[in-house]
């Protein structure tokens, strides 16, 4: 069959790109090298959308959680995804849970029933020089097609131990307690918040980090390098009862407008994203569980009632620095013939890596069929996590990240018990207007 399109990775995003893509007319080559002689040390089969963590998709509540708002868009826009999701669904709660194998065997079904589809089992090497390509390879892709995204980007590695560390709503922080300084007021002078220990509350910390349950690497990730200034915190408390002290919890040059001293340690917030909503905690990559992290955490003044839109995490990862590399339609700038999605965009999660997969696919078939693209609107789960990832996101700490409120344009005056509510209800708005008035390209 002759293609318009090549999609490469037959995982959740390119999946879901290549039934967008399809249904509109659009012919595509989707490559995977799974069954094909390739394969990953995470995959056990050779199933299109195979999942390979968890079998949840997180909330399926689409009036209080982000994640549930992006379910329903995205089934706004047919996808296959959630069309499997809901065949192959099982007993969760308020979450969407599926099992496994159905739901992997559903969306190869369709995908192998559509005549505009043809699906390749093989392994590719390098980008193509030419021609519509969508890369959607994943956190695990091959090490000769990683070289040449490498070369493409000008990075000089995409796969190592991602070291992330957690990221706290703004909303959240006690201010009362933390103040806004930066180190010897350097700079705008007041770009960091600040939560200050006394030497009690500081060792207390100290050996928590220390006696505190951590995660294990698989055994496919034991020989994969993490950098040096990346270094898990609990790794460096390990390392000298001060060496916190002298590192990311230094309190020189810091004044506690309480006392107008230095204390005796301090936990600094970095802004995380434009919109001032996210803030992350500076040198705190850790690889301690969640719920370790969330006890912990808590402990230190200020962020008792800290809300979490990530928690740190220690894995192999490989993504992209999008916000530097790609354009708003996710093109690489380099070389604006391919695009990426999924994971390696930097997104968390299946169901941002499949909305991500969506989006490509949407953007692709406008621009085969010649049609301007108008991107869903920032207010919108999806417009909010495309406009993290291809440019609202500080490029220069840019992490993966899950779709979560503190991505969308702040509301004001919202009470705070009212404002998941009224996220979800601008949002549903705006999409449904964007929906209407955005042309379609024909399916």
């Amino acid at each position: 069959m002759t293609y318009q399109v090549h999609i490469i990775g037959g995982g959740l995003a390119g999946s879901e790109a290549a039934w967008q893509l399809a249904r509109r007319g659009v012919k595509v080559r989707l490559s995977e090298m799974r069954g094909g002689g390739g394969s990953t040390p995470a995959h056990q089969t050779d199933g299109l959308a195979e999942l390979v963590c968890s079998n949840s998709f997180r909330s399926d509540d689409d009036e209080r959680n982000a994640v549930g708002l992006l379910h329903h868009e995205m089934r706004r826009l047919d996808s296959l995804i959630m069309r499997a999701g809901e065949v192959a669904r099982v007993p969760a709660g308020s979450a969407l849970a599926v099992d496994r194998d159905v739901f992997s065997g559903e969306v190869q079904k369709a995908l192998e029933s559509h005549p505009n589809i043809e699906i390749v089992r093989e392994k590719v090497d390098a980008l193509p020089e030419s021609g519509l390509t969508i890369c959607s390879t994943g956190p695990l892709t091959a090490a000769s097609l990683a070289e040449s995204i490498g070369r493409a980007t000008g990075s000089d590695s995409l796969a190592f131990f991602d070291a992330i560390a957690p990221i706290v709503h703004h909303e959240s922080v006690d201010m009362s307690v933390c103040w806004m300084q930066s180190r010897w007021n350097k700079g705008d002078g007041k770009d960091y918040i600040n939560c200050p220990m006394d030497k009690e509350q500081y060792l207390a910390f100290h050996q928590g980090l220390i006696d505190g349950e951590k995660t294990t690497f698989k055994e496919w990730e034991e020989n994969t390098p993490y950098f040096e200034g990346c270094m898990p915190i609990e790794v460096m408390a390990e390392r000298g009862v001060d060496t916190l002290r002298y590192g990311p919890m230094k309190p020189v040059g810091l004044d506690d407008p309480r006392t107008g001293r230095w204390p005796y340690a301090v936990v600094q917030l970095r802004q995380d994203n434009k919109l001032g909503t996210l803030w992350n905690m500076v040198g705190f990559q850790t690889k301690l569980r969640h719920a370790e992290q969330v006890r912990l955490f808590r402990t230190i003044p200020g962020l008792e009632n800290a809300e979490f839109a990530r928690l740190g995490g220690l894995h192999r990862n490989t993504f992209l620095n999008s916000p530097t590399l790609l354009d708003r339609q996710l093109r690489l700038k380099s070389a604006p013939h391919i695009r990426f999605a999924g994971q390696i965009t930097g997104c968390e999660g299946y169901v941002e890596s499949s909305a991500v997969g969506l989006l490509t696919g949407l953007m692709t078939a406008a621009e085969v069929a010649g049609h301007d693209w108008t991107s869903p609107p920032r207010t919108s789960a999806m417009g909010a996590l495309l406009a993290h990832i291809t440019g609202d996101a500080e490029a220069e700490n840019y992490q993966p990240m899950n779709v979560n409120f503190g991505l969308f344009p702040p509301l004001h005056d919202v009470k705070k018990k009212q404002r998941k509510e009224a996220y979800t209800e601008r949002a549903k708005a705006d999409f449904g207007e964007w929906l209407a008035s955005t042309e379609k390209v024909p399916a």
